[in-house]
């Protein structure tokens, strides 16, 4: 089925089918008026069905079910067929009245209710397929993203050497540090922070975006006490960016690349920016870094498939990532469209 819609075989099955009835359906106009008139009614009949087909699922269908706007919408169906109703009655009073000389058929609305039964039943019969097809998309869709998850938490506790433990162990150590020490302390508390998050509220769906700033926070003071004066690191975000959810984690590996690939220079300084901001429904992480200047290997330079599977299966339509190389630059912005 995937191979189906894919290469597009729905669509050539569909109209494969269409015009292959409409020349059986009319092959006498071949005796009648012969066989360029023949052909010139298949290309108007299907071209002008085609065009009020696509428009309508292309265009006006999308837009009835993202902005609910239903008054407009139904506006633009009902002109979109009589639009095919005025060219096809235009056509067939040129064909029947003019060409095959029939006194009954020269008005223009004489065909107008054949014409207009046609185009409603090939509009409704397409919008049934598609509407169908998106059906059985978005059921993949769901079944993807479920098999993504267990795949996910398989790995996750692959991966794990006892994190309990670990963070049991972790608080036992900051307690044994002396409290004159505050930078240890602190450093340790910001662990602790992290694996709290990515242990105990990383379990959900989604996550509030004050919690992934935090931990974020945390991963960039963890990354700058191994950098020394040569880098220039900024994490800023602006205020608006509270009382929504993101899928957790989702930020992190662009962050974490710009820190694996930053440069190295001796001569200058070393940048890394990390910005998050919000515009209305617009949430955007903007990642800037300075690089050596060769190339770097994996996907795309920063080896990013993940995240880019992650991005089409749980922000399918919601989600643009613009990533900008230059030789000793590299920048990533991805925005989201927040439901």
């Amino acid at each position: 089925m995937e191979r189906l819609f894919r290469y597009k075989l729905d669509h050539i099955l569909f109209w494969t089918l269409t015009v292959g009835f409409h020349a059986y359906t009319h092959v006498g106009l071949i005796d009648q008026a012969g066989f360029g008139q023949f052909v010139l009614e298949l290309l108007v009949r299907d071209g002008l069905l085609a065009v009020v087909i696509y428009i309508n699922l292309l265009v006006i269908i999308p837009k009835l079910d993202h902005q609910k706007n239903y008054g407009i919408s139904i506006l633009l169906i009902a002109i979109s067929l009589m639009f095919y109703v005025a060219l096809k009655n235009l056509h067939d009073v040129y064909l029947y009245g003019n060409i095959l000389n029939n006194p009954g058929r020269q008005t223009l609305f004489h065909n107008s209710f054949y014409n207009f039964s046609i185009v409603i039943f090939y509009l409704a019969f397409a919008t049934t397929l598609y509407l169908s097809k998106q059906w059985y998309l978005q059921k993949e869709l769901i079944r993807k993203i479920e098999l993504e998850k267990l795949n996910t938490e398989l790995e996750y506790l692959k991966a794990q050497i006892n994190p309990h433990f670990l963070f049991n162990s972790l608080n036992t150590v900051f307690f044994q540090i002396d409290k004159q020490n505050n930078a240890a302390r602190e450093t340790l508390s910001r662990f602790s922070d992290m694996l709290r998050y990515q242990l105990y509220e990383c379990n959900g769906k989604e996550i509030a975006i004050e919690k992934e700033i935090q931990y974020l926070k945390n991963y960039v003071e963890l990354q700058k006490l191994r950098k020394d004066e040569h880098y220039d690191i900024q994490f800023t975000h602006s205020e608006e960016l509270k009382n929504f959810t993101v899928s957790p984690l989702l930020l992190l590996p662009f962050i974490e690349n710009a820190f694996k690939h930053v440069s190295h220079f001796n001569d200058r300084k070393n940048i890394i920016t990390i910005e998050l901001k919000r515009s209305e429904n617009q949430f955007q992480l903007i990642v800037f870094n300075t690089k050596d200047p060769k190339p770097i290997s994996g996907n795309g330079g920063i080896g990013l498939r993940n995240v880019h599977r992650r991005l089409e299966l749980l922000y399918p339509n919601r989600h643009d990532l613009t990533v900008t190389e230059q030789p000793e630059t590299f920048r990533v912005q991805l925005t989201l469209t927040l439901m």
